[in-house]
């Protein structure tokens, strides 16, 4: 006579001969992006301010063709690089010293207002603070002031800043006023020139553009 299993004894041994590992997916570790040159300044821009830099190329467009509509072809072309948008060079950070600078403006916001102006020289001043350069306007009625940051893209540094009105000795923190923050890019555009880019400016243009040439006679 042949033995048989219980009924009940041989489901069991048949479902645990059929167990199958955990087969759930093992935990991904996630992986954190490394920090670009941008993200440091992006933690400090407004997003007002970061989206007028990303449509910087916008600003040249319409800013000149502002200008040129209006009659000031030649006074454009004669500004040469200044005035070119893809004009940057490598190596954009300033030495740190005197520089003088003056301040052309493009584009207009109304109909009656001036698409090409230009503005008389003035005096401003590099200098080192901490891990930054800083850009101060030393004299006039409005005076900008503001650090440079390193950018993702190598030609360019990024300008955040502020103005300085009247009489006052300082000028607000970037953010302490957003009606006076500023925001643009730093280029190279020839030996010992450069230019200060504001695009979307808070009144009056759509492109402000300061250029910067090295005093000769430096201070000690």
């Amino acid at each position: 006579m042949r033995f048989q299993l219980p009924f009940m004894v041989l489901a069991i041994a048949l479902v645990g001969g059929c167990t199958q590992p955990d087969s759930r997916p093992a935990s991904i570790p996630v992986v954190q992006e490394p920090s670009t040159k941008a993200d440091d300044w992006q933690k400090v821009a407004s997003r007002t301010d970061a989206d007028r830099i990303a449509r910087l190329r916008q600003a040249w467009d319409e800013a000149l063709s502002d200008a040129r509509t209006a009659g000031n072809r030649r006074e454009v072309e004669a500004e040469g690089a200044l005035l070119r948008g893809e004009a940057a060079l490598a190596r954009p950070s300033p030495t740190p010293g005197s520089y003088e600078c003056r301040m052309v403006r493009l584009g207009r916001l109304t109909p009656r207002a001036r698409a090409f102006e230009k503005f008389k020289p003035f005096f401003c001043y590099v200098e080192v603070e901490g891990n930054l350069l800083t850009i101060v306007k030393q004299t006039g009625s409005q005076r900008p002031a503001g650090r440079l940051w390193e950018d993702d893209e190598p030609n360019r540094l990024i300008y955040l800043g502020s103005l300085a009105l009247g009489s006052e000795e300082q000028p607000k923190a970037y953010g302490d006023d957003p009606r006076r923050d500023m925001a643009g890019v730093f280029e190279r555009i020839g030996p010992f020139r450069w230019r200060l880019v504001i695009p979307w400016p808070q009144e009056q243009s759509k492109l402000d553009v300061y250029e910067l040439t090295p005093v000769a006679e430096q201070p000690n």
